[in-house]
């Protein structure tokens, strides 16, 4: 499925993806906000899903982290053709959260410490457009707090190299397939869980443990 997994388990790999193929489409943000108001929500990608789902569903506030794609040009993509790179889309998680407990931009800082958005199409051993770290933002409120959130990480020196993160509109955003979902609860054992994903987590425990 990722790089370290066909490393470490092929067998497992074949498995997985023949599990499943068709996604599901979910409703809009527009829909979702206009029966749950108490809710905002996020869209955001940085390389695997599995890792971005596993770090916001530790943080105080976020009411569920769905791990799905965005940014393609295909409706209800598979994951097998998203992995294939040629459907344009983002492997993404599109967060609810609760504005009154943590804070749009306070997502966005926590996003852009536990992955690297300074390189292109790529997080670590996953490469190709789907792996791109990108924000699609929600409103235009959100898009000037991705930006401002984005200038303030770049001129800092968190990072040695310039941003490459993609900041676009909202279009699509459809559900992955239910193995996807829960990903490191249901799998800790797993390879990639062990040696990518924990990693990850320590680093939000250690960063960000006001948020959690």
């Amino acid at each position: 499925m990722k790089t370290l997994i066909k490393i470490f388990i092929p067998a497992l790999l074949i498995s997985t993806l023949s599990f499943k193929s068709t996604a599901k489409e979910t409703h809009n943000y527009i829909t979702m906000e206009s029966t749950q108001n108490k809710y905002e929500y996020a869209t955001i990608g940085g390389g695997c899903f599995w890792c971005i789902e596993a770090i916001f569903m530790e943080v105080r506030g976020i009411h569920t982290a769905t791990s799905g794609y965005s940014g393609g040009t295909v409706k209800n993509p598979s994951y097998r053709e998203v992995i294939s790179g040629r459907t344009g889309h983002a492997e993404v998680v599109q967060l609810a959260f609760d504005p009154e407990i943590i804070s749009y931009r306070d997502i966005l800082e926590i996003f852009f410490h536990l992955h690297d958005p300074t390189t292109l199409n790529r997080q670590g051993a996953d490469v190709g457009t789907q792996y791109r770290s990108v924000i699609f933002y929600h409103n235009e409120d959100q898009k000037k707090t991705a930006r401002k959130v984005f200038e303030e990480i770049d001129r800092s020196d968190l990072w040695d190299n310039t941003l490459v993160t993609e900041i676009s509109p909202l279009a699509e955003f459809y559900v992955a397939e239910d193995y996807h979902q829960n990903y490191y609860s249901n799998n800790p054992n797993q390879p990639y869980c062990t040696f990518v994903i924990s990693p990850k987590l320590s680093k939000l425990r250690k960063l960000f443990k006001d948020k959690l």
